[in-house]
C-alpha cells in the first residue's frame, strides 16, 4: 500500500528533477554555441545529476525503492528529463532570440 507521504515525496522529486533538467538544459544551450552541443550534453549529464538527486531525496521517504528499479528510474530520471527538456526547448525562447541589456561598465 502506498502512503500519502510517499506519493507526495515522489511528486516533489519529479517536479524538482524537472526544474533541474530545465535549468541544466538552458545552461548548456546558452554556454555551448553549437547546434547539437546543448542537446548532447543534456542527454549525457542530466540523467547522472537526476539519479544522484533522486536517490538523495528519496532517502527520507524510503518506500520508493520498493517500487522496483525500472519504475523508480523511469519516474525519477526519464519523466523529469522529458518534461524539463520539453519545457526548455518548446516553451522558452531560443537563447539567440533573447536580447540582453548592455553593460554600463
Amino acid at each position: 500500500m502506498v502512503s500519502v507521504v510517499a506519493v507526495t515525496g515522489l511528486v516533489v522529486i519529479v517536479l524538482l528533477n524537472s526544474a533541474v533538467t530545465a535549468l541544466m538544459t538552458r545552461f548548456f544551450r546558452v554556454r555551448l554555441h553549437t547546434r547539437w552541443g546543448g542537446l548532447l550534453y543534456s542527454l549525457l549529464l542530466c540523467p547522472l545529476a537526476l539519479l544522484v538527486l533522486g536517490v538523495v531525496l528519496s532517502v527520507p521517504v524510503g518506500p520508493f525503492i520498493t517500487l522496483g528499479r525500472t519504475t523508480f528510474l523511469g519516474l525519477v530520471i526519464i519523466v523529469p528529463l522529458a518534461l524539463g527538456m520539453t519545457f526548455d526547448y518548446i516553451w522558452m525562447p531560443s537563447p539567440d532570440e533573447v536580447d540582453l541589456p548592455t553593460s554600463t561598465n
